[in-house]
């Protein structure tokens, strides 16, 4: 059977909103139209990364034995990859380097009931239409619905694969609903925050600061948060403290006084949780892609300490 793109909609998770390109390839964004005319005005980086389809998934329970999707890469910012997984396994990648920017992808699935799950491109923007499976299919159930804030390690930029970001690896296991506006090269910025018509979310996590640790003023912190404050009140919020970093030892002490400010504004709100990045990837290279971003070790253990420390906070 062929889906319609309405139908479509029905089993794509991550979206803020659709829309429809002049010749049927289902878009969907994170941002509002207003948002997006920011970012464009503010940087052309933010702008290109606030439109990709990070954390974007198609996720149903079927019987079917294979299903395919046209798609079209629209923009690339690093080599990520379409990624399938059936019952909590990845069995498939397709690296977008390996791509035409315009094709088909088939997957073939094992016989019986099971759930899939199709990982989108993190930091690429990959239009879909002509969905096809050849047997039944129903949306899956999610959970609370959060909006996940961050950059460019939120975005997903580090371990090069979608289904390997450390939000992606959080997320198998948490199961929010969630929408990622991640954007590479982020910083704290109170000009997006802004009222989000038809959408409030359950809870709030942000990763925010690793862009701007040498500030000299936290003025502008304390500015986003009383913003925070005012669009979505007191709405449960998860304050991640920027993870450590390896590429420059003597911004070290810099950045963790950073991190000491930062929980110190967030003590003042109730409804803010801090948790230290400092403690969930470990200070070695061999966890990060260039002593920065985590690669696929690095977000494995990030996604995974962050669960628990969730778990073990309440949050």
């Amino acid at each position: 059977m062929k889906l319609s793109n309405e139908q479509l909609k029905t089993i794509y998770y991550g979206a803020l909103y659709f829309g429809e390109t002049e010749d049927g390839y289902l878009q969907s964004f994170q941002y509002t139209p207003e948002q997006q005319a920011y970012f464009k005005e503010a940087f052309e980086f933010w702008y290109e990364r606030c439109v990709a389809s990070n954390a974007k998934t198609l996720e149903f329970t079927t019987d079917a034995t294979s299903f395919s999707f046209a798609y079209r890469i629209a923009w690339m910012g690093s080599p990520d990859s379409f990624e399938l997984e059936v019952d909590g396994l990845i069995s498939r990648i397709f690296y977008v380097k390996d791509l035409e920017q315009e094709g088909v992808l088939s997957f073939e699935l094992p016989e019986g009931n099971k759930q899939v799950r199709v990982y989108l491109p993190a930091d690429a923007t990959a239009y879909i239409r002509d969905f096809e499976i050849n047997g039944e299919y129903a949306p899956v159930k999610k959970g609370e619905k959060v909006l996940w804030m961050g950059d460019s390690i939120t975005q997903g930029y580090g371990p090069l694969r979608s289904a390997h970001t450390y939000v992606s690896v959080a997320n198998r296991l948490l199961n929010y609903d969630i929408l990622n506006q991640g954007i590479g090269g982020y910083i704290y910025d109170k000009r997006v925050l802004t009222e989000m018509e038809g959408y409030r979310p359950d809870k709030i996590i942000i990763s925010m600061g690793t862009n701007q640790y040498g500030t000299e003023t936290m003025d502008g912190i304390v500015e986003y948060y009383q913003r925070l404050a005012e669009v979505y009140g007191d709405t449960p919020v998860l304050c991640i403290t920027p993870i450590w970093r390896g590429d420059s030892e003597e911004g070290l002490t810099v950045l963790g006084e950073f991190c000491r400010k930062l929980k110190e504004i967030c003590t003042a709100y109730d409804n803010i949780t801090v948790v230290e990045g400092f403690g969930l990837v470990p200070h070695l290279p061999e966890y990060f892609l260039d002593g920065l971003h985590p690669n696929c070790l690095g977000c494995e253990v990030y996604g995974w300490n962050l669960v628990e420390e969730i778990r073990r906070i309440g949050f």
